[in-house]
């Protein structure tokens, strides 16, 4: 059995030849919640044509030149997050509740004449949440036929000399995820080979929980006009601050004559940074004495800037050949990097086009019509590297090929009982942005150790609403329910079987998620 490589302090290298994000880490970035004004959640989001609401701003902003008055509000609400998996027939639960403060902004608008063509320039900013990462997730059990110590091997292939600090490795050729099976022991070199490795034995019994934390906010600034009452026009400005966090705690404990044998794999990652997006978007009325509106809008890509910072803690029990006793070995990162810190490597991301449009129709003063659709093609997005090049980044962004352009179709109402009082209901329905055969491959120089990856499919908003009106102040209540369900894995072991690929994945953990989320929003219009 190999030596313990000694400690040796290296120097934090940027090592943008290092590759750290894959594209399941873009299409959480990419992706939105349904969250804002409670009048703008209850009616399903499904408020692009209709406009004269806040909300508007991030989805069709000629929303905000529908205004004829000042507005300012904010809004709060708690919500309740669960997650049931199941692997092999055992069932695992976890329900979470958080409390959040969910958006706050104003429009003032300006008046410019009753004969003019320009009737109206508003100006607008508003503040919401636009993602929440709140989640907890856990699975168990036997894997069969399949380790993650095989991973390790298969991206340890090809490795003769290994460096006395494999975790800082200048030439960016270590991936991490071989680097503590090798450092932990749950590596032998291939018989006859002195350059390709095995894993450890069949049988384990796993185990996988994580929580992931954290949210993008997003800032949109906006300037609208309305023109003849009949043509409204709007440009918005966001900013988005990127806040995620991701625990992982994986095991691996091998039964029968390979027992007492077993690690577990600690991993800490966060992406903190920002980014902006442009959005255009009109709302035309074609019919002079008819309220049908039809709204379009376009948003660019979000160019994100962004630091990946990550760690990794291994403990193993592993037997030793030659002394036929159990011996136990810890690796940490942290110990091979400048004064014990995480690696930190900036990246850039720019998310897909987003494009949208709706319609919008009144009956009177006491109801309203939505209907909305959006389109944003997932497999555009494009990873490059700190100085804006895509060539450290050619393997991940080859495999944007695994998802999909999504399709959201959002309707909403809302019926006034009395010109004070309304209430609103609204539907959400969103496409998978994962091929049904998606899987994770991490690239052989990956800092990532978290192997584990979820093929989500089509999820669902429903929601409710009840709102007040009064001369200067209103407040609205929303509830929201969202359902989607997942493929999830704990790890690929990709190979070849009869010259044709095989990702190698062990048997699925069906996942169901929900969220129950219930909104506050106070005004004043004046």
């Amino acid at each position: 059995m190999k030596k313990k490589l000694t400690f040796v302090a290296g120097l934090l290298v940027a090592a943008a030849s290092l590759s750290a994000q894959t594209v399941y880490d873009g299409a959480k970035l990419t992706d939105r919640d349904l969250n804002g004004t409670a009048r703008f959640v209850g009616m399903g989001g499904a408020m692009g044509a209709l406009g004269g609401d806040i909300s508007t701003i991030g989805t069709n902003p000629a929303g905000i030149g529908v205004y004829r008055s000042n507005d300012f509000m904010t809004s709060f609400g708690f919500s309740s997050y669960g997650t049931e998996s199941k692997y092999l027939g055992k069932s695992f639960n976890s329900n979470r509740i958080q409390g959040s403060f969910d958006n706050i902004g104003f429009v003032f608008a300006s008046k410019i004449g009753n004969q003019t063509p320009l009737r109206y320039v508003n100006f607008g900013f508003n503040y919401h949440k636009a993602k929440s990462f709140y989640k907890n997730m856990e699975m168990g059990g036997n894997l069969g036929n399949y380790s993650q110590t095989f991973s390790m091997a298969e991206q340890a292939g090809g490795i003769f000399d290994w460096p006395k600090n494999p975790f800082n490795d200048p030439n960016g050729e270590i991936g991490w995820l071989s680097a503590v099976g090798y450092e932990g022991y749950l590596l032998n070199l291939r018989p006859g080979t002195d350059d390709q490795y095995l894993g450890m034995y069949n049988g384990a019994d796993a185990h996988f929980r994580s929580q992931e934390r954290g949210g993008i906010d997003q800032y949109d600034f906006n300037v609208s006009f309305n023109i003849n009452d009949r043509v409204y026009l709007g440009l918005t400005i966001g900013a988005y601050a990127v806040d995620y966090r991701k625990y992982t705690y994986y095991s691996e404990a091998y039964t029968g004559v390979d027992a007492p044998q077993n690690y577990n794999l600690q991993g800490w990652n966060k992406v903190r940074g920002s980014g902006f997006d442009i959005k255009f978007g009109t709302i035309i009325r074609p019919f002079e004495y008819s309220p049908f509106r039809i709204g379009l809008a376009v948003h660019t890509p979000t160019f994100y800037n962004l630091d990946y910072k990550t760690s990794v803690y291994l403990e193993s029990d592993v037997l030793n050949a030659e002394t036929g006793k159990i011996d136990q070995w810890s690796v940490d990162s942290r110990d091979y990097l400048n004064g014990g810190g995480d690696m930190i490597q900036q990246f850039r991301l720019q998310t897909p086009w987003v494009f949208n449009g709706s319609l919008g129709y009144t009956v009177g003063k006491s109801l309203a019509l939505g209907a909305e659709y959006e389109y944003k093609d997932y497999s555009s997005m494009k990873f490059r590297d700190a100085e804006g090049y895509a060539d450290s980044y050619s393997f991940v962004n080859s495999k944007t090929s695994e998802l999909k352009g999504v399709h959201t179709i959002r309707l909403g109402a809302e019926y006034k009982v009395i010109p004070e009082f309304a209430v609103r209901a609204g539907y959400n329905y969103s496409t998978a942005a994962f091929h049904t055969n998606a899987f994770k491959d991490l690239p052989f120089n990956s800092i990532q150790t978290d192997t584990d990856f979820a093929n989500t499919k089509a999820m669902s908003n429903y929601t409710l609403g009840i709102g007040y009106r009064g001369s200067m102040f209103y407040a609205d209540l929303a509830y929201k329910f969202s359902t989607y369900k997942e493929d999830f894995f704990p790890f690929t072991n990709p190979q070849f079987v009869n010259d044709e690929f095989d990702p190698g994945l062990p048997h699925v953990t069906k996942v169901t998620n929900t969220r129950s989320q219930v909104l506050f929003t106070l005004g004043l219009r004046f």
